[in-house]
């Protein structure tokens, strides 16, 4: 299998999320068409992972089963994207439903590698959870992404690993997810300290910038070599006070800043590559 080239630069779009309302933010997508439409036009973008949650009919984040499939189903027929479930849902879901998620066999899962402080809230991920589904997407033979929001997250991924070996397809992919309120800031020094703590089986990372921490982080990941997340579940601003008006907005500054680290967006057969999916 010929090796990723070294300037291939994967983007991950995370479009909807779990906390923002469509009130609140009428751009954003929270039905199956708004969805595919936005992964599309992701795609085109540079974009080549895209990371879902999934809404009911009021708008509302859900884990519903049939929900769950059939977005995985539109997105694959409809785009060549390397498609990732959230399994962390929002921060009220309940575990045993967070690991029903990966019956809709996405071609990944999210996985965090902790609790974690989240705003007012908590986002429970006890080690017996994290045990049990990473297991279970070996068994599905599902790539997880190794989602880290404090540094101790990733002393955890060297814990699993040893534990439990190595994921399906051999690669393990993590991503920082920096900024959240009660987690690791989003700063330069902190993805430092982050890369130093990761165990060597690790094959590539990404970095996640959380409302106004979103460019430091970006432009700290492309500095030391790393991947990008962006998208509307993470920031809802293109510029301090301007509303985002779509994710492809996103994506396209993602894929500008790379194009200044003279990086290229990865292309979807790439990323699945990368990850372990071909």
């Amino acid at each position: 299998m010929p090796a990723v080239p070294p300037d291939a630069l994967l983007i991950t779009v995370a479009p909807t999320g779990a906390e923002t309302s469509k009130a609140d933010c009428p751009q954003l997508p929270t039905t199956l068409e708004e969805l595919v439409t936005t992964a599309q036009e992701c795609e085109a973008a540079g974009a080549a992972m895209i990371h879902v949650h999934v809404r009911d009919a009021e708008h509302q984040p859900t884990l519903d089963l049939a929900l769950l499939t059939d977005t995985v189903q539109a997105l694959k027929e409809s785009t060549d994207l390397v498609v990732q479930l959230s399994t962390g849902g929002s921060v009220h879901d309940p575990l045993d439903q967070r690991l029903k998620v990966l019956d809709a066999q996405p071609d990944s899962c999210s996985l965090t590698m902790g609790t974690t402080n989240f705003g007012d809230d908590v986002f429970l991920n006890p080690w017996p959870f994290v045990c049990e589904l990473y297991q279970l997407s070996q068994e599905r033979r599902i790539v997880p992404e190794f989602e880290l929001f404090d540094l101790g997250q990733a002393h955890a991924l060297v814990r699993l690993i040893e534990q439990f070996g190595l994921p399906f397809g051999g690669r393990v992919h993590c991503d920082f997810v920096m900024g959240v309120p009660g987690g690791m800031p989003g700063t330069a020094d902190a993805l430092v300290a982050g890369l130093s703590s990761l165990p060597p089986e690790v094959t590539s990372w990404s970095a996640t910038g959380v409302g106004r921490t979103t460019l430091p982080v970006a432009l700290a990941a492309l500095s030391k070599g790393g991947h990008l997340r962006v998208g509307m579940e993470d920031v809802l601003t293109i510029s301090r006070g301007i509303p985002v008006q779509s994710n492809a907005q996103l994506v396209e500054r993602a894929a500008s800043l790379g194009e200044m680290a003279q990086r290229r967006p990865m292309t979807s057969d790439e990323a699945r590559r990368q990850l372990g999916l071909s």
